[in-house]
């Protein structure tokens, strides 16, 4: 029987994931100027490099080949934790780089980022946690109700069998993990699309690109060392998360600044081309008002003359 209270905190941690990228993005809307298509880019980045392209670079890469050679095997943890912290940071990276590239001249502002950051990783979110926690809690009802389709299910599938077994051991307070770990995860995404922004958008910042590559990859280590058994212990996760979310949001603060300022400089600027633009117009209007005046100025000339010639 899975626990009652294991249940609970799967609901809980489902709805984490399902809800907080929406309800962050409906909070933050009016103080940051969130626009709905940069958040849309950030979900289809997600599903072109990470679903889409991921997959082909993992067959690719870790597929035997024909003489039964492998570029990188999948049985060595530390060779394939270094393989898989790369690979997600660079896909993910890259297409942030590439969404910002495409979005830059329409949408400006630390709002874009953020708007992005949230598509992107509320995606990932719901894909990667909430539907998983929600099959479990189906699965976990079943289970519960003594279903003979369960019972058979897990003795002809191996996977089943494992995942039966984990919802029914695990303790009920891990399953609160993949909750929290969304959160620090959503939190890293809106920080790194901050810095990868900055890094579209500021002359001479490129190099946030490649750096935020390095967070990334290092932000995924504990993670995918837990998949490969190095890490046994869900909560050493969490915590080594939580302490690199807070650097990299803090190191995405002082982005901020460095965006702020640029925008400021670039405000003048448009003054001045917008300045030349308005001379002619402003010329147009001062010939119009003279028209009147010379139009005026005529008769009386005229009348002069007149005057003169009567005399």
């Amino acid at each position: 029987m899975v626990q009652d209270e294991s249940i609970s905190y799967m609901t809980v941690s489902a709805m984490i994931a399902i809800f907080l990228p929406l309800i962050l993005f409906f909070i933050w809307r009016k103080k940051y100027s969130l626009k709905v298509l940069p958040m849309f880019t950030g979900v289809m980045i997600y599903l072109v490099f990470v679903i889409a392209f991921q997959p082909i670079i993992h067959y690719i890469i870790l597929s035997p080949r024909a003489d039964g050679s492998q570029i990188i095997f999948a049985t060595d943890p530390a060779m394939y934790v270094l393989y898989g912290i790369l690979v997600v940071g660079f896909l993910e990276e890259t297409g942030r780089f590439a969404a910002f590239q495409l979005l830059k001249k329409k949408y400006k502002g630390n709002g874009t980022a953020i708007s992005y950051g949230i598509g992107h990783g509320g995606i990932e979110a719901i894909l990667l946690v909430g539907f998983t926690l929600v099959s479990s809690i189906a699965l976990s009802s079943l289970i519960n109700s003594d279903d003979l389709n369960i019972a058979s299910l897990a003795a002809e599938d191996p996977a089943v069998f494992a995942l039966i077994n984990e919802l029914i051991a695990n303790e009920p307070i891990n399953f609160l993990a993949p909750g929290l770990e969304r959160i620090l995860t959503i939190s890293a995404h809106i920080s790194l699309s901050v810095i990868v922004y900055c890094s579209v958008q500021v002359k001479g910042k490129l190099w946030l690109y490649p750096a935020a590559i390095v967070m990334h990859a290092i932000f995924n280590i504990a993670p995918i060392m837990f998949q490969v058994g190095l890490i046994t212990n869900i909560w050493h996760v969490e915590l080594t998360l939580l302490i690199l979310a807070a650097i990299i949001a803090t190191a995405a603060f002082f982005v901020c600044k460095i965006i702020k300022q640029n925008e400021t400089e670039e405000e003048p600027e448009e003054e001045q081309e917008e300045e030349p633009r308005k001379k002619p117009e402003e010329e147009t209007e001062e010939e119009s008002r003279k028209k009147p005046e010379d139009e005026t100025e005529k008769p009386v000339e005229s009348e002069i003359k007149h005057e003169k010639t009567n005399n």
